[in-house]
């Protein structure tokens, strides 16, 4: 006669089968690729909100510069039409003789350079180089670029660039700093303009 009685039996302890283990699996996946997802773009976030800080610095330098410059080079007026570097101007190390604001037009660098020609975070801001502790990594910047264009713009409204050999007594210098990635091209990251009024002297 067996132990136990004929009404009971013995209870097997509970445990998963191997479909409820490949759904638990599945599912902590999926919660996990979600969160990375999130992480991940939280970062991308966090890296485009850094460039458009350092984009609008470097824009901000490269305008307060020009503007500090002369209206016009010496010995013209406050309309001529051609703007560029005299080739004096141009045999400088970098932008160390420019002396007024056309000079910047068409101005192109990649990467950006300070006024003696050296590549920004690496410079003293005195024409030479910081030291070696406190300079940015090495090709930190090189996928950036900075742009000028100076030209006219009509009296009756500031933002119409007018056509090549009409003036004004109104110029305005626009800065754009991009940055070159070779996943996502170029991407403008920092546009200033300002407008600049030419007061002729009085006769």
């Amino acid at each position: 006669m067996s132990c136990l009685s004929a009404g009971r039996r013995t209870r097997v302890p509970a445990a998963f089968t191997l479909v409820e283990a490949l759904v638990s699996i599945s599912l902590t996946a999926i919660a996990a690729s979600v969160l990375l997802l999130g992480i991940h773009s939280s970062l991308q976030t966090t890296d485009e909100a850094l460039e458009q800080t350092i984009a609008a610095g470097m824009a901000e330098q490269l305008l307060d510069e020009i503007l500090g410059a002369r209206y016009h080079a010496l010995g013209f007026d406050g309309y001529q039409i051609t703007f560029s570097p005299s080739s004096y101007e141009q045999a400088g190390s970098g932008r160390e003789r420019y002396d007024d604001i056309d000079d910047y037009d068409n101005l192109n660098n990649r990467p950006p350079e300070d006024l003696w020609g050296i590549e920004l975070g690496t410079e003293d801001g005195e024409g030479g180089r910081r030291h070696v502790n406190f300079r940015v990594p090495a090709g930190f910047l090189a996928g950036w670029r900075q742009e000028v264009d100076v030209f006219y713009v009509a009296e009756a409204d500031l933002t119409s660039p007018l056509p090549f050999g009409q003036v004004s007594d109104y110029r305005t210098v626009e800065v754009r700093v991009f940055r070159v990635d070779p996943q996502r091209g170029s991407r403008e990251l920092a546009k200033l303009r300002r407008v600049v009024a030419y007061v002729p002297p009085v006769p």
